[in-house]
């Protein structure tokens, strides 16, 4: 029934998203267009303008959403079930700004488009850097302490935003600017391209979580105990991490960074379904399209023809979450020293 409803909602926000805009598209227009492409001559009725919108700007730009929704939402579930916390999150643990520093540096230095790998192969690296810092500092013995983690993403995040900020007033003056919008989170600049380097890096990351599920529910038990039950437990943190930051590498390099989708998602569906990470993979990615969908709409259509960047949306959303989940947490743990 979750995962029907959460279908549903995608699918509504497929719809609103392609329809509305600057160019109206009715929902039969739409399906019209989308049987013409494969083949099927049902006279769509569409003018020239409904067609390009459709297929050069709307269509990749939600895509790229589904996309970077899902890779945020499967990152945040890897990165709660390895650190056994619920605050873990790409933003939080410094791993998305730690992302934005290698994508501004490959971009700044001649990589011009967010479509080629480089952008994307640099945030990677760059987030897995930040992201083994923040497990470094944090970790003391066997668990990784919730303040200290926080803490450590806090700072990375600090370093990472200054990083950026240099690169971005070195930039020329049209890419500063573009860098700038670009920081905040947007998927203004989805192209066919973008789509397939993004899909190229998130999907074996989803896939290593969604073979990984079982082993990540053991984990939850202790590292003893999951070893005692054959899980190879070091390997599977630096392979759990390493995905991670793939995917959210991937995901700013092509949209910027748009914060705590993975916390978002993951706990509003852990909520109705529970902890079993080999349901919540898909229910959160599945929420965090849902999510990132209707702030799209928002972004593009509340101040048309400007738009709202995304992460300022997904930060107002996420974070009295973000509080509350802290509050919560240092509750059921009695207090932190």
């Amino acid at each position: 029934m979750t995962f029907t409803g959460l279908s549903l909602m995608v699918v509504a926000m497929l719809v609103l998203n392609t329809g509305m805009g600057a160019v109206t598209i009715p929902p039969a227009t739409v399906v019209s267009l989308l049987a013409e492409r494969v083949g099927l001559e049902v006279g769509s009725g569409a003018i020239g303008v409904q067609e390009s919108v459709l297929w050069s700007i709307r269509l990749p730009r939600i895509v790229l959403g589904l996309l970077a929704a899902g890779a945020l939402a499967a990152a945040g579930v890897g990165l709660q079930a390895v650190f056994r916390n619920p605050l873990a999150e790409s933003q939080v643990v410094g791993t998305s700004w730690g992302a934005a520093v290698g994508a501004a540096a490959a971009l700044a230095l001649g990589a011009r488009a967010t479509g080629s790998f480089a952008p994307a192969a640099a945030a990677s690296v760059t987030a897995l850097l930040a992201t083994f810092l923040a497990y470094r500092v944090a970790r003391r013995g066997p668990r990784v302490e919730v303040v200290t983690l926080i803490l450590a993403g806090v700072a990375i995040n600090a370093i990472a935003a200054a990083a950026v900020g240099l690169l971005v007033n070195v930039a020329e003056g049209g890419q500063m600017r573009s860098f700038s919008f670009w920081s905040l989170g947007t998927l203004g600049g989805a192209t066919w391209q973008t789509v397939s380097v993004t899909l190229v890096l998130v999907l074996p990351g989803v896939v290593l979580l969604a073979w990984r599920g079982r082993q990540l529910n053991v984990l939850a038990l202790g590292d003893e105990e999951a070893r005692h039950s054959g899980v190879d437990v070091r390997r599977l943190r630096v392979e759990v991490v390493a995905a991670a930051a793939l995917m959210t590498g991937a995901s700013v390099a092509a949209a910027g960074v748009i914060g705590f989708v993975g916390v978002l998602a993951p706990h509003t569906v852990r909520m109705i379904i529970g902890p079993d990470n080999r349901v919540l993979l898909p229910g959160a990615m599945l929420a965090g399209a849902v999510l990132l969908l209707a702030a799209d709409l928002v972004s593009r259509t509340a101040v048309a023809p400007s738009e709202i960047p995304l992460g300022v949306l997904t930060s107002l959303a996420g974070g009295p979450l973000f509080l509350w989940l802290l509050h919560r947490t240092r509750r059921a743990q009695g207090g932190w020293v």
